[in-house]
C-alpha cells in the first residue's frame, strides 16, 4: 500500500509539474508567435531602411517582421499563395490588380521616392538630362550597353514603361545593348559598375551602394520616374492562416505619424531617401 501511494503521488506530482510546464511554456510559445512575414521589393532593405524602420515598429508593438525581399513581382505572387501576411512594395498598378482581385483587403500609400538612371560618368551615350524617355531613345538607337533587372519586379515594371514612352518595343526587338541579368538591383547595379553600363536604379538603393566605380547619376528629375511605396494586408478570406490583425498592426503604424516619422528621419549623407505621402 506504501508502494502504491507513493507512485500515486509521483504521478501526481508529475502531472502538476506538467501542467505547470504548459502554463510557464505558453506565453512562451505566444510570444514566439508575434511575428508578420513581410514581402517586399528589395529597394526597401537594401536602401537600408528596413534595419532602420523595422526595430522601431518592434519596439511600439512587440511584433516582430521577418522580411522577405523579393521583386515586387514575387512578392505579389507569395502573397497569392499565402506565403506572406503584408506586402511593402512599389508597382500601383499590380498592387491595386491584386486588391481587386481579393487577395489584399486594401492599399495604403506608404511614401514615395523616385527613379534615377545611372551611367558611366563620362555618358558615352550623351543622355545626360531630365528627359528619361529621350535618354532610352537614344540608348535604344546607339546600342549603348543597359543593364535590366529583368525580374518583374517594381523597378522592372517602371523601367519597361519608360522604354515603352521612349517609342521602343522590348517585345518585338531589343536594343544591342540591352541585357538582362533577372536579379536584384544591388546585383543589376553591381553588372552595370563591372561593365560600364546604364541602369535604371531606385534612388534610395543607389544612395546606399558603395561599389559605384565609374557610376554616377545620369538622368533625374524626370516625373515619370516618380515611385511611390504602398503597403497592403493580406486577405485572410484567402487565406486563413494570414495573421490579418498582426499584419494590420504594421500597416497602421506605417501610415501613422510615428511612423511617417521614423521614414522621413532615414537619410544617408544627409540626404533623405524616403518622403512619407500616407493619406494623400
Amino acid at each position: 500500500m506504501a508502494s502504491r501511494r507513493r507512485f500515486t503521488l509521483l504521478a501526481l506530482g508529475g502531472t502538476l509539474a506538467g501542467a505547470l510546464a504548459g502554463t510557464l511554456l505558453a506565453p512562451m510559445a505566444q510570444a514566439q508567435d508575434k511575428f508578420i512575414v513581410l514581402a517586399s521589393t528589395t529597394s526597401t532593405e537594401q536602401s537600408g531602411l528596413f534595419k532602420h524602420l523595422l526595430p522601431q515598429f518592434t519596439k511600439a508593438s512587440g511584433t516582430e517582421v521577418r522580411v522577405v525581399a523579393v521583386g515586387t513581382g514575387q512578392a505579389l505572387d507569395m502573397a497569392r499563395r499565402g506565403d506572406a501576411d503584408a506586402l511593402f512594395v512599389h508597382d500601383q498598378p499590380a498592387e491595386e490588380k491584386f486588391v481587386a482581385e481579393g487577395f489584399g483587403l486594401s492599399r495604403r500609400p506608404v511614401m514615395y521616392n523616385d527613379f534615377v538612371l545611372i551611367g558611366p560618368k563620362s555618358d558615352p551615350a550623351g543622355v545626360r538630362g531630365n528627359d528619361i524617355a529621350a535618354a532610352l531613345k537614344r540608348l535604344g538607337t546607339t546600342g549603348g550597353a543597359f543593364v535590366s533587372r529583368g525580374d518583374k519586379s517594381g523597378t522592372h515594371a517602371a523601367e519597361l514603361r519608360q522604354w515603352k514612352l521612349a517609342g521602343i518595343d522590348l517585345a518585338a526587338a531589343k536594343p544591342a545593348g540591352y541585357k538582362e541579368c533577372g536579379c536584384g538591383m544591388g546585383q543589376a547595379l553591381n553588372i552595370a559598375a563591372s561593365t560600364n553600363a546604364y541602369v535604371l536604379s531606385d534612388r534610395g538603393t543607389w544612395l546606399n551602394f558603395k561599389n559605384r566605380a565609374d557610376l554616377g547619376i545620369v538622368v533625374e528629375g524626370d516625373k515619370q520616374l516618380f515611385n511611390q511605396y504602398g503597403v497592403i494586408v493580406v486577405n485572410p478570406a484567402r487565406h486563413p492562416h494570414v495573421k490579418k490583425d498582426l499584419a494590420q498592426g504594421f500597416s497602421d503604424w506605417v501610415v501613422s505619424r510615428d511612423g511617417q516619422a521614423a521614414i522621413a528621419a532615414y537619410k544617408i549623407g544627409g540626404e533623405q531617401l524616403f518622403f512619407p505621402n500616407a493619406g494623400q
